[in-house]
C-alpha cells in the first residue's frame, strides 16, 4: 500500500503535466501528427485507468474526465497519508494561530553590575560632599570677616563714644568755668563766692540743676555777712518788686531739720516774723508749712526767709566758687 502511494505521488503529477502538453500539441499541431497523438492518447487513459485500478480510484469516462480531476478530489492527504488523526493533526479546517512568542526578560544585574552602581553614586556624593566644603570654607571666611568688621565697627564706636563723652565732659568744665565768670562778672562777689540772679522760674530741684550746670549751686548764705550782701543784690535787682527767690536750703530728710545743698546742717536763719501786736493774716511768722512746704525761699525785698512746696517756681539765684 506503501508503495502505491509513492507511486501516485511520483507519477500523477508528471502525468498530469504530460497531458496537458499533449492536448496544447495536438491543438498546435493538427494534421498530419493526428494518428500518433491518437494512440499517445490511448495508451496514457490505459496507464491512468491502471493507476485508478491501483489506487482505488473512482473511474471517469470521456476524453477529458482525467484532465477534470484536480489535487481536490484526489485527496492526497487521505488517500496518500492516511487520516488526520494517525498525522497527529487537528481534523478542523480552520489553521490554529501560533502565539507569537512573548519577549524575553531582561536579564537580572549581577553584582559587578550593582557594585559599578554603588561606587558611581558614592562617587556624586563625594563631589557634592566636596562642593559642600568649598562652601563651607567659603562661608567661614565670610564669617571671619565679618567678625572682623564687626569688631573694628564696634572699636569704632567705643572711641568714638569716648569722645563724645570727653566732647561733653569738656563742654561742661567750659560751661561751668564760664558760668563762674559769668557769676562773678554779672553777680555780687561776696568773700569767696559770687551770686548771680535768674529769672527764669523753675521748680527748686530744676533751679540747682541749672546751678550745677553753670559750675555753682543755689545759693548757701553761711553767715550775717553773705546774707546782707545777697539781700542787698536782689534788692538792686529786682526793685520795686517784691520777688521770692529760691535758695539751697530745704528740710526733705527731716522735718524742722534744714540742710544745704552740700548738705551741711544750716547754722544762721533769718525767717519772717509776723509784726505785733497785730500780725497781717498774709504775712504769718515762718516756717509754718510743715511737711508740706520743705523748701526755702528769700524775699528779695527785706531778705527775709519763706518756706514754700519745692514744686513751685520761682526765680533762684546761684553762687559760684572764686
Amino acid at each position: 500500500m506503501q508503495a502505491a502511494w509513492l507511486l501516485g505521488v511520483l507519477v500523477v503529477p508528471q502525468l498530469l503535466g504530460f497531458g496537458q502538453g499533449a492536448r496544447g500539441a495536438e491543438r498546435e499541431w493538427t494534421g498530419g501528427w493526428g494518428g500518433a497523438v491518437e494512440e499517445e492518447q490511448d495508451s496514457e487513459a490505459l496507464m491512468l485507468k491502471h493507476l485508478q485500478e491501483a489506487l482505488g480510484l473512482p473511474s471517469h469516462t470521456g476524453e477529458d474526465n482525467f484532465t477534470g480531476i484536480t489535487l481536490d478530489e484526489i485527496s492526497l492527504d487521505e488517500g496518500l497519508w492516511g487520516p488526520e488523526e494517525e498525522r497527529g493533526e487537528p481534523k478542523g479546517k480552520e489553521a490554529t494561530t501560533t502565539p507569537a512568542p512573548s519577549p524575553s526578560p531582561s536579564p537580572s544585574p549581577t553584582q559587578e553590575d550593582t557594585v559599578t552602581y554603588i561606587l558611581g553614586r558614592l562617587a556624586g556624593l563625594d563631589a557634592g560632599l566636596h562642593q559642600l566644603h568649598v562652601r563651607l570654607h567659603a562661608l567661614d571666611t565670610r564669617v571671619v570677616e565679618l567678625t572682623q568688621g564687626l569688631r573694628q565697627l564696634r572699636k569704632a564706636a567705643d572711641d568714638t563714644r569716648e569722645a563724645v563723652q570727653a566732647l561733653q565732659e569738656e563742654q561742661a568744665r567750659a560751661g561751668r568755668e564760664r558760668g563762674r565768670l559769668e557769676g562773678c562778672l554779672k553777680g555780687r562777689r561776696v568773700g569767696h563766692k559770687c551770686f548771680l540772679l535768674s529769672r527764669d522760674f523753675e521748680a527748686q530741684a530744676a533751679a540747682q540743676a541749672r546751678c550745677v550746670a553753670r559750675g555753682g549751686s543755689l545759693a548757701q548764705p553761711a553767715d550775717r555777712q553773705q546774707m546782707e550782701a545777697l539781700t542787698g543784690y536782689l534788692r538792686a535787682a529786682l526793685a520795686p518788686y517784691n520777688w521770692p527767690v529760691w535758695l539751697g536750703v530745704h528740710d526733705r530728710r527731716a522735718e524742722g531739720l534744714y540742710l544745704f545743698e552740700n548738705g551741711q546742717r544750716v547754722s544762721f536763719f533769718a525767717w519772717h516774723r509776723a509784726p505785733s501786736p497785730s500780725p497781717h493774716p498774709l504775712s504769718p511768722s515762718q516756717p509754718n508749712g510743715g511737711a508740706l512746704e520743705n523748701c526755702v525761699a528769700q524775699a528779695s525785698d527785706d531778705g527775709s526767709w519763706w518756706d514754700h512746696d519745692c514744686e513751685r517756681r520761682l526765680y533762684f539765684v546761684c553762687e559760684f566758687p572764686v
